[in-house]
């Protein structure tokens, strides 16, 4: 038996809380493994009582104490807020908190006391605003790990996509595109397929940048310069790829068929077609971390925090989606 799945609070003013109540009150329902929150007690006990959810809140000491506490209550790690969050507005004064969530989580993940890591989403204005110098949760948790470059992977039931490029502008995105960069994404991926997934030998697609793959040079030349080189250099090393392919073409349901998941070379290159799938049970997955870690692919919806109507799918997808990777990990080798 693996040990149980750690969940951070996120953002205190957001949906988080709620949506976490909400999964283990449905863990029957959705068969998600166990797991702890790192949040404070207190608060997602009012918030249950606000909300009116049915979800008891047990304050443990250690995470080994989660299985005595998961079948009756919602096993909680104490991370005191400094400030009682209000719903839909954020305190850089509870930052300090949210990150320290963060780290206590990855080093429980880090030495075997939580199986996996899945993270609530945080709003990284507030972040900044107390000094926090990381893009989001991917570069926070790759420097936590001495990583320099974590992947990031967005998966639902239909699509699996990777952006090469993720939390910059469009401007900077193209700068920062390189023959090498699509080429760590792909080795990572499929090193992921492979043992997180369950896939033999993966399907790797690469999409284009440009509107028809650059249409022969007429429309850009990124395609033959940066984008087919490194096709050419994975394929070499003996991993299934194609590509660059237009993007308009690689998404419908017969594409689909043909590959395991779809470098992009941008966020919302890979984010629309998987939201536009599967907008409910995205999953954030983080690849080529020492650990698991899953998010809910959605962000802290602070405009309807503390209503009651945020809809859990998307983190019982990250717990569940968690709990999986983590059981296939445990009955594999170790794999560089």
């Amino acid at each position: 038996m693996t040990a149980p799945l750690v969940l951070t609070m996120g953002e205190p003013a957001g949906i988080g809380g709620e949506i976490a109540l909400q999964a283990w009150r449905d863990r029957s329902a959705h068969a998600i493994p166990p797991f702890f929150a790192i949040d404070d007690p207190a608060r997602l006990a009012a918030l249950a009582e606000a909300l009116g959810l049915d979800v008891p809140v047990r304050e443990i000491g250690e995470p080994g104490d989660c299985a005595r506490a998961y079948a009756s209550a919602l096993p909680v790690l104490a991370q005191r807020l400094p400030r009682k969050p209000v719903a839909g507005s954020p305190d850089p004064a509870n930052a300090s908190a949210v990150i320290a969530a963060i780290e206590r989580a990855t080093a429980l993940v880090r030495n075997g006391q939580a199986g996996a890591m899945v993270t609530n989403p945080i709003h990284k204005e507030t972040l900044y605003a107390a000094g926090f110098a990381y893009p989001g949760h991917t570069e926070f948790l790759g420097a936590l790990a001495r990583v320099a470059h974590p992947v990031m992977m967005l998966a639902g039931p239909e699509l699996r996509v990777v952006p090469v490029t993720v939390h910059l502008s469009l401007s900077d995105a193209l700068a920062a595109l390189s023959t090498a960069a699509i080429v760590a994404c792909g080795r990572v991926t499929a090193t992921a397929l492979r043992r997180d997934f369950g896939i033999a030998r993966p399907r790797l697609a690469v999409a284009a940048l440009n509107p028809h793959a650059g249409e022969g040079g007429a429309m850009g030349s990124e395609e033959r310069t940066i984008i087919a080189p490194a096709v050419a250099t994975l394929a070499a090393e003996g991993i299934a790829v194609s590509g660059p392919a237009p993007a308009d073409t690689l998404f419908h349901a017969a594409a689909r068929k043909r590959y395991d998941a779809v470098l992009c070379m941008y966020h919302d290159q890979a984010l629309i077609p998987l939201k536009t799938l599967d907008f409910e049970r995205g999953v954030n997955i983080t690849l080529g971390l020492p650990f698991i870690r899953t998010s809910p692919d959605h962000g802290t919806a602070l405009d309807i925090a503390g209503r009651g109507v945020a809809n859990p799918a998307s983190l019982i997808a990250a717990l569940n989606t968690a709990g999986a990777m983590a059981a296939r990990r445990a009955t594999q080798p170790a794999e560089a």
